[in-house]
């Protein structure tokens, strides 16, 4: 019986396996609703769930919720999963569903995920299996809205203050894995669960290693250290061989992504929309695609993403002209003895701190003097983006594959944990947002919002610069990796090292 024990011990260490990853920047809460940042949103994943999501050809899949059905135009029924398990054994149920919702829209809780959810007229468990959500009106993203992960009940209802709790850094999900270990500033570790309702991941561990420096970062991945990495383009041309290129398997696509620079609109020096729009004239956009991204890149022209219906192809990306930026400059009262200056906010570890250099570059050309700060990601979210104490941001977003301009462009989300954090305000957007949120007519819907389109790109309240290719690459010993309009990792439960 001994030597029984000794060999499927050493039998299970040899088929144990590791997933290595690397994280930029500590995660500020391990919390779906309170995730605003992407290290956090990235744990988060592999610890909760939601009733739906996207496959991998981003068509709706069920999660915890077993189907859902329309019984008219404003009421949804999600019929859950039997035998779901949080991962200290506890039931999941219709309780935790009704639960994530009226915490989600608490006044007491901060998050800009609100506005989703300022549709829905009422939620109520019918069973413990089934959730009746009825809506206002009909709405467009009735189904989107449940992509937000859920939170337990039994371990959270009696929680004075869900912003500073214990469980943001300790949480407990219905997840493919298990927080293991984290502490700030170092390793996080997640172990798979075993009771998880699909099944239990192959790989029993993912190792997420703190590298906030992006040369260590891409060191460790040369050396094989990582196993799922992200390459830049200058790496990918030329600072990879073909000994890298025999590791790991390369994915590239356009990513969900744009770069941008933001103005505090609350700001005097940035009301003015004609300095707004000679900064956006002293911007060469080409030459950013070009030197910082070696062509793996294309101009962004506004908020919406090609490829979606939102996008208004009939908008394009203004040219550099320097003139014409210095005359709007001079009408501004702006000129080489009085320059406008200005300070430009950004974060270690990307590839922005090179993208501030080059920009402060072209502007000084324009007579545009631009002081750089650079700071370590968490503060620069926590004292300068949120509490909008900036005079320009370079950030960039993640935009969703269906969007929703309410969060980051409709006037009532410049507020406390709302994602207008550069105050913009335009009536007619106003409008329009509200207008598409009750527009479940898809071609109707996309008109509307390519009119909000070019309303936001002719205000300037942005700088739209570049939306950067995704090259990932993935160790050749994992297998089976898909690529997906999702990215590579919408499978990995079923992978294998």
């Amino acid at each position: 019986m001994k030597f029984l024990i000794i060999f499927l011990t050493l039998f299970a260490s040899v088929f144990a396996s590791t997933l290595r990853l690397s994280i930029s920047a500590n995660p500020s809460r391990i919390n779906p609703i309170l995730s605003t940042d992407s290290s956090s949103s990235e744990i988060t994943q592999w610890i909760f769930n939601s009733l739906i999501t996207y496959d991998k050809n981003a068509k709706i899949k069920m999660m915890l919720a077993s189907s859902y059905e329309f019984k008219n135009d404003t009421t949804l029924i999600f019929h859950l999963r039997h035998g779901v398990k949080w991962s200290d054994g506890a039931p999941f149920s219709a309780k935790d569903v009704l639960f994530t919702y009226k915490t989600i829209i608490s006044p007491r809780i901060f998050t800009p995920y609100s506005s989703s959810f300022k549709h829905i007229k009422s939620v109520t468990a019918l069973d413990d299996y089934t959730v009746k959500v009825v809506y206002k009106y009909p709405y467009f993203k009735a189904l989107e809205t449940w992509m937000m992960e859920i939170l337990p009940e039994h371990l959270l209802k009696n929680e004075k203050n869900m912003m500073t709790s214990k469980f943001n850094q300790a949480p407990i999900g219905t997840g493919p894995y298990i927080l293991k270990k984290f502490s700030i500033s170092s390793d996080i570790v997640l172990k798979a669960n075993p009771n998880y309702f699909i099944h239990k991941p192959y790989i029993d561990e993912i190792v997420y290693h703190y590298l906030p420096d992006s040369s260590a970062n891409f060191l460790m991945l040369k050396s094989g250290l990582l196993d799922v990495g992200s390459l830049t383009p200058l790496q990918l041309e030329r600072q990879i061989d073909s000994d890298f290129k025999k590791k790991f398997s390369i994915y590239e696509s356009p990513s969900h992504s744009y770069s941008y620079l933001g103005f505090n609109l609350k700001n005097p020096k940035f009301q003015n929309p004609i300095v707004r729009k000679a900064l956006s004239l002293a911007i060469n956009r080409q030459e950013l695609a070009k030197v910082m991204f070696f062509g793996h890149a294309r101009v962004c022209t506004g908020p919406f993403l090609p490829g979606t219906g939102a996008f208004n192809p009939s908008v394009k990306a203004p040219k550099q002209d320097i003139k014409k930026a210095k005359e709007l400059l001079k009408k501004a009262g702006y000129d080489k003895h009085h320059p406008l200056t200005f300070e430009l906010s950004t974060n270690t570890g990307s590839t922005r701190t090179y993208m501030a250099q080059i920009l402060q570059s072209q502007l000084r050309k324009a007579g545009v003097i631009v002081k750089l700060r650079i700071m370590e990601w968490q503060a620069f979210l926590n004292t300068v983006v949120m509490p909008k104490r900036f005079e320009t941001v370079l950030l960039a977003w993640s935009v969703g594959l269906k969007p929703d301009a309410y969060s980051i462009w409709d006037s009532k989300s410049y507020k406390k944990g709302g994602f207008n954090f550069v105050g913009y305000k335009n009536k007619e957007v106003d409008r329009l947002i509200k207008k598409a949120e009750r527009t479940v007519d898809n071609k109707k819907f996309n008109t509307i919002y390519r009119k909000i389109f070019k309303l936001i790109v002719d205000d300037n309240p942005y700088l739209f610069l570049v939306i950067p290719n995704s090259i990932t690459v993935v160790n050749k010993k994992i297998h089976p990796v898909s690529p997906s309009i999702i990215g590579v990792m919408h499978n990995e439960i079923e992978w294998k090292k």
